[in-house]
């Protein structure tokens, strides 16, 4: 089934606007969530708001306005006018700023990603566009305005296709310096074993498909036996080894656990 479109726009760079149709790049599965009930009847509670100032009264949805803390306890009110005036204009297009390297884009500031289709008429653009990105190896930097903020958008080509990742700002990424790293040394012997390990359990493509939420799984399987009137209470918990390693005798035992899978994989391909 073709994938739905969830918005249009159009990129502008320079003098040349290319008409697109944004679709999501992911179908995010829904994670198992459990409602509070009420312990005596079952039934679902529902959340109300509470003022602690006047004698914690339960204080209806009408009743609220929205309010920015600029000190301690202390608020600013804006009005549903003032809010929105304070909205960004969703104008549908997503401007190119400049272009960049591709490889020069830290992953840490990816939060979302997007399709872009070729909507009626852009698809010559869009064909150039996609072309041109791939055969410099750069992406192209802009900001696209949608629902009362607006965005910092990269966009790339993939195998023909443009895609529009969505970035953080600069600001709302943390600098790593903010992690503390002890100060120590790498020793060389330790070096070598963990690039041999990495060797031996390194794969030339990424396959995704290779993988899945077993938590996920194990959860609905178990809750459906929860329906289905069995006793889960006896599940044994997945058991870990909590067994501390010296750092070198580690390695060496994970080397030897993985050499029969690398060699068991190779001698796979040789036969194939």
């Amino acid at each position: 089934m073709p994938a739905r479109s969830i918005a249009t726009a159009t990129i502008s760079f320079g003098l040349v606007s290319v008409p697109v149709n944004i679709y999501s790049s992911s179908e995010s599965k829904a994670s198992v969530s459990f409602n509070m009930l009420h312990k005596k009847c079952g039934t679902r509670l529902k959340q109300q708001y509470i003022c602690p100032k006047d004698n914690n009264e339960v204080v209806t949805r009408d009743d609220t306005v929205k309010g920015y803390e600029f000190a301690k306890d202390q608020y600013v009110v804006l009005t549903p006018e003032e809010l929105k005036a304070l909205e960004e204009k969703a104008t549908s297009t997503i401007d190119v700023i400049e272009f960049v390297p591709l490889s020069g884009v830290d992953r840490e500031y990816l939060e979302k990603v997007y399709y872009l289709g070729p909507d009626k008429g852009g698809d010559r653009a869009y064909r150039l566009l996609a072309a041109a990105l791939k055969e410099t190896g750069r992406a192209a930097l802009g900001q696209y305005a949608a629902r009362g903020q607006q965005h910092l958008v990269l966009l790339r080509p993939l195998n023909g296709v443009l895609v529009m990742e969505q970035l953080h700002y600069a600001d709302e990424v943390r600098p790593t310096t903010e992690v503390t790293i002890p100060a120590g040394e790498v020793k060389d012997a330790e070096l070598k074993l963990a690039k041999q390990l990495i060797d031996q359990t390194s794969n030339d493509s990424f396959e995704p498909a290779k993988y899945k939420d077993t938590v996920r799984e194990r959860t609905l399987e178990t809750i459906q036996r929860k329906i289905d009137g069995q006793d889960i209470t006896g599940d044994a918990a997945p058991s870990s080894d909590t067994k501390m390693l010296d750092l070198m005798e580690a390695l060496k035992a994970s080397l030897s656990k993985e050499t029969p899978k690398k060699e068991k994989a190779e001698s796979k391909r040789k036969v194939s």
